[in-house]
């Protein structure tokens, strides 16, 4: 089985309530991709970085199974960057820089051992480029996972729209879910997402879990209580590729084995924010997944008898 990971790879600076820095590695793709090798190690990468990227990032990624052919170096210029500040609650954050640099040009053209690939992870890009990776694949795959953001509902709504019908499941946090279908209820607003073409929908709540939908089946995931939130940039990637990375390790797409991804999704999710950057996502163990997905089976257990 492979993946194949579409998604930024870029330098962030991130200021919280409790730590800062200036320079990090970030980006949807980076972190999509150090979550999914916690669970099978035959990922494609496909991204663009400037020359300042740093190599030994790459390097690690190949150490953990990544395939990086799909990722374009350009040496003469910068790589994607993002800052942003955290306020308090952890959940708002105000974006301070956004400097494309590479990414502007970006126009990923899949190496010939990536189109026939069979699980596929769209990060959180421009829909047309989505929608042009889709396209350049030679068969389709077992699972098609689409990532997007408000930014896009707004400035390009009918090309989300379009490669909303091409997609199997789509991931999006509670108010976009709300903006793309126009609806405060989170339910009612499923149904209409649903309606658009994806056959599952995941809509993650930050500290409250997330829901899993799938036509009139629907799946409350908890989120693991933390103590010390460090950092909660890129925890919606992590969760991402640690769904999909799931998925593509056991094969099994029925909704019982969706309920178990999301599970290990937000695992992946919660050590991401334990650290800065990506620092914790490159370190987990096989025993770190096993004991906390145990804490998440603890969270929720609880026997009952009805009268």
């Amino acid at each position: 089985m492979s993946l194949t990971i579409i998604g930024s790879m870029a330098f962030d600076a991130i200021e919280t309530p409790f730590a800062k820095t200036e320079k990090t590695v970030g980006g949807s793709g980076t972190y999509c991709a150090y979550a999914a090798t916690n669970f099978m190690h035959a990922v494609n990468q496909v991204s663009i970085v400037g020359g300042d990227f740093p190599k030994e990032v790459l390097q690690d990624l190949n150490r953990l199974g990544v395939n990086t052919d799909g990722v374009e170096i350009v040496e003469d210029k910068k790589s994607f960057f993002w800052s942003g500040k955290y306020h308090l609650d952890m959940n708002t954050r105000e974006t301070l820089i956004t400097d494309l640099n590479v990414l502007a040009d970006f126009n990923p053209i899949l190496p010939k051992n990536y189109l026939e690939t069979d699980y596929l992870l769209l990060g959180n890009l421009v829909p047309a480029i989505q929608r042009s990776v889709i396209q350049q694949l030679t068969r389709r795959p077992k699972l098609i996972v689409l990532d997007t953001m408000n930014f896009w509902m707004e400035t390009a709504m009918a090309d989300l729209k379009d490669v909303l019908t091409l997609v199997d499941v789509l991931v999006v946090n509670d108010s976009e879910a709300r903006q793309l279908a126009d609806e405060f209820s989170i339910v009612k607003a499923a149904h209409k997402i649903l309606a658009m073409g994806p056959k599952f929908l995941i809509v993650k709540k930050g500290e409250h879990g997330a829901l899993l939908f799938n036509g009139e089946e629907i799946f409350c995931a908890p989120a693991l209580p933390l103590e010390d939130v460090f950092d909660p940039t890129g925890a919606g990637d992590a969760f991402a590729g640690g769904f999909i990375g799931y998925l593509a390790s056991t094969g099994d797409l029925s909704f019982e084995n969706m309920k178990t991804a999301v599970i290990m999704g937000s695992v992946t999710a919660s050590y991401c924010c334990e650290k800065l950057g990506t620092e914790r996502l490159q370190n987990l163990s096989q025993q770190d997944i096993d004991s906390r997905a145990a804490k998440f089976v603890a969270l929720t257990n609880f026997n009952l008898q009805c009268k």
